[in-house]
């Protein structure tokens, strides 16, 4: 029986957000709403960095990836949600569609970590090193930047996948919640998991947290730079980092909650979950260009092209 995959189970049953229908109906009209204003939001970041030539810059290169990611980040658990939402009918996903769920978070989370990291050092070297920022910041170092990103997303997933995908599921087929991820599902297998529970905990948490303070040091190390140098210079630098820290905070919060202190709530669980998974793609696009006047400028602009081009087609 070497090398022979021992599941029986074909499908998943997911409890979801709630068994109360008219509470399903509510999410139901809140989940929509937040994922389409994520997919407007981030698509027309993109739309604008591309079309734009006054924005094609290190800073708005990444952003545009960004945002690009994003919309895979929400796109990835948010459409089943809703489906499942609006109907009585017990929700289910089948083994593949679960493993490939759990393909897609880890690989959008891993490249989602590096482009963090990567804008980080492009603010860095731009208010610490101006005179040098195009000559550092370069468009070859920007390419290094995305393919590393997805290079560390696409090993990061397949060594969490290589871990489970193997297990025999034998027995319960039931998990309390509305997607698919590891630390769930590696507790149905039919067999010991304590072990493979830890190593795929360890692996994320690690991962997370030591990226966290890749980033909060890069902004500790940027603001007392900049505060050597002038107050007013502080201003500006905080003036400019707050809408990356925000991102960051919002984005690692949860996860490092969910992977390095396991809760026994599943209603924290869903929250943290939901809050990663669909606010946190609807609210980059408006952090980024909330105090972003160059950004809005041009947004603005092209909102009034597209406007014009169907008035005319």
């Amino acid at each position: 029986m070497d090398g022979v995959n021992h599941s029986v189970v074909s499908e998943f049953v997911l409890l979801g957000l709630s068994n109360s229908w008219e509470l399903q109906l509510v999410l139901f009209v809140l989940s929509s709403m937040l994922y389409m204003a994520s997919m407007m939001g981030n698509s027309l970041i993109k739309l604008t960095v591309t079309s734009d030539p006054h924005l094609h810059t290190p800073m708005y290169f990444l952003l545009a990836n960004l945002s690009f990611i994003d919309l895979g980040g929400s796109s990835v658990a948010s459409p089943k949600l809703i489906y499942d939402l609006f109907r009585k009918k017990r929700k289910v996903i089948s083994f593949g569609g679960c493993i490939a769920q759990i393909f897609f978070i880890h690989v959008i989370g891993g490249v989602e970590m590096v482009l963090l990291i990567a804008m980080a050092f492009d603010r860095y070297v731009a208010i610490c090193k101006p005179l040098h920022y195009l000559t550092i910041m370069s468009p070859r170092m920007c390419i290094f930047f995305l393919v590393s990103a997805w290079m560390f997303g696409l090993i990061h997933s397949v060594i969490q996948l290589a871990f489970v995908v193997n297990l025999p599921f034998c027995g319960p087929n039931v998990l309390d919640s509305f997607y698919c991820d590891l630390p769930q599902l590696i507790k149905l297998a039919c067999s010991d998991t304590y072990r493979l529970e830890f190593m795929v905990t360890a692996n994320s948490g690690f991962i997370s947290v030591g990226s966290f303070f890749i980033l909060i040091i890069s902004y500790v190390v940027i603001i007392v730079t900049v505060q050597k140098e002038s107050s007013a210079g502080l201003s500006r630098a905080l003036s400019t980092l707050s809408a990356h820290i925000t991102v960051v905070v919002l984005f690692f919060g949860p996860l490092i909650f969910s992977y390095t202190w396991p809760s026994s709530s599943t209603h924290l669980d869903k929250f943290l979950a939901i809050f990663d998974g669909v606010l946190t793609p609807f609210l980059n696009p408006v952090i980024y260009t909330f105090r972003n006047q160059e950004m809005k400028v041009a947004m603005w602009r092209v909102c009034r092209q597209l406007v014009c081009y169907m008035k005319i087609s």
